[in-house]
């Protein structure tokens, strides 16, 4: 078991992070903010996915005034992502937004920073403290040395910088007498934020919000995820996560599930266990885990359920699954909670897999069990 950091609690609307609360997933929409149909159709999409908290870009005060009505559609958290004009973020809490996302990066003036801060501890609201790699301020030894009229010395590490900008923004907002912070470093390059976050963490009680940034398309950018976020996640680091990839965000719910699955963190849908097959499979277990694979997609309820070719690992992998199949000499045996329950001619191995998942989903709806397991 994962021993998770213990951090500060701070709840975005009616879903708490940190404190011990599960894992929370996050995506963010890639619709035109100020299309409110096309930008609420997107988040409803979200919702059914297993989304959890949704945060919209904010470019301009068309977008901050589309929010209330977006706000006003949806089911789940609303956060207003910010960037340079803080104005914006002042239209966004009076919109009634759940979180605001600023960058130290991006908004640098203390006062402007301080009218934003004032607002959401009026209202009650978060505030992600979001630094980027991408886009971190000088480091102040050298706008010092610059002033100073010495030589500038050598930039620090990258990850150094990025827990630098963190503290300071947090420091600001903590003179004013404001707690309600969750706090994020993300970077591309997986090693500097594993750093980042790390470093952060031995030096503040806030709850982090963790991803990869700017990771790629799904086929890379899932891997490096998965391997960021996992690296991270696995540290006990991380209370809520973003997967962010360059295609429909629905994906980056998925993607981030099947994350915390793998770490057994949580539960939401059904996990898939599938050999990759080899010359010793004598049934076509790859078309098999396929179909499967897209039948699943509709299940909710956390079933695991292994689809194996042969008797070397799948008699032991199908047993200890909720529902499986080891295949072997053109027929599969089915097995139920470790016991076989019945052996079927390989044209029958999909179905009668199938109907074994519908009734466990049957009977797990009917005890009004979860939809994820926390």
């Amino acid at each position: 078991m994962i021993q998770r950091r213990i951090s500060k609690q701070v709840w975005v609307g009616d879903v708490p992070i940190g404190g011990g609360a599960p894992i929370v997933v996050q995506s963010m929409t890639t619709t035109d903010t100020r299309d409110v149909k096309a930008t609420v159709r997107q988040i409803h999409e979200l919702e059914e996915a297993g989304c959890e908290i949704v945060r919209v870009a904010v470019p301009d005060e068309q977008a901050a005034e589309a929010l209330r009505e977006i706000k006003r559609q949806i089911h789940i958290p609303l956060v207003a992502d910010i960037h340079f004009d803080y104005r914006l973020a002042l239209m966004a809490i009076d919109a009634g937004v759940d979180k605001l996302r600023l960058n130290p990066g991006n908004i640098r003036d203390p006062e402007k920073v301080k009218q934003v801060v004032l607002k959401a501890r009026e209202r009650g609201i978060p505030i992600r403290v979001g630094v980027n790699a991408g886009s971190l301020p000088p480091a102040p030894i050298q706008l010092e040395a610059k002033r100073a009229g010495r030589e500038v010395p050598h930039v620090p590490r990258t990850a150094d910088r990025m827990v630098e900008a963190a503290l300071w923004e947090i420091s600001i907002l903590e003179s004013l007498d404001f707690d309600r912070i969750v706090v994020s470093l993300k970077a591309f390059d997986v090693p500097t934020a594993i750093e980042a976050y790390t470093k952060l963490a031995e030096r503040v009680p806030y709850p982090f919000h963790v991803g990869i940034t700017e990771s790629g398309t799904p086929r890379t950018g899932t891997i490096r995820s998965a391997v960021g976020i996992g690296a991270i996640l696995s540290r006990g680091i991380g209370d809520t996560i973003r997967v962010s990839l360059a295609t429909d965000p629905v994906e980056e719910v998925f993607v981030a599930y099947e994350i915390l699955k793998s770490l057994n963190l949580r539960q939401r849908g059904v996990t898939l266990v599938a050999c990759p097959s080899c010359g010793r499979a004598e049934v076509d277990q790859l078309g098999l885990a396929a179909a499967v694979e897209e039948y699943l997609k509709k299940v909710k309820v956390p079933i695991k359920v292994a689809v194996m070719g042969c008797v070397v690992n799948g008699p032991g992998e199908a047993s200890e699954a909720d529902v499986g199949v080891a295949g072997g000499k053109g027929k599969g045996a089915i097995f139920r909670k470790g016991k076989v329950i019945k052996t079927v001619p390989e044209h029958e191995i999909l179905p009668a897999l199938l109907a074994e998942i519908e009734a466990i989903a049957r009977e797990r709806a009917a005890q009004g069990g979860p939809t994820r397991a926390d």
